[in-house]
């Protein structure tokens, strides 16, 4: 009972903190798939990751400078979305909203 309440008394760190990890490995499949399929393969586990990831490839390859392959763009945008994680739970945690462990009893 006690791990359900810490879930529902956060719940809203854990879904940004669930969506964050969620675009993450899905970013870095898009690049590890990528290195070996085409761009327009008709694999689904690659659609769907080209799918939900398209969204932040565009303003990633802004930002990035063009003499980075578009190849690269994903681990790129993986490393946006780990600094955006790191600094939500940051601002989470200063603010007071994260679950915390309780202090050790002697």
């Amino acid at each position: 009972m006690a791990g359900q309440d810490i879930w529902w008394s956060y719940w809203y760190f854990h879904l940004p903190n669930y969506a964050f990890s969620v675009l993450f490995y899905t970013l870095i499949g898009r690049f590890l798939l990528g290195g070996i399929l085409h761009p327009d393969s008709p694999n689904y586990i690659f659609r769907w990751f080209r799918r939900l990831t398209d969204w932040l490839m565009r303003p990633v390859a802004f930002i990035t400078p063009s003499i980075f392959p578009t190849m690269v763009l994903a681990p790129i945008a993986a490393f946006w979305v780990a600094i955006a994680r790191v600094v939500f739970f940051m601002v989470m945690y200063a603010a007071g909203l994260t679950p915390r462990m309780p202090a050790a009893s002697s």
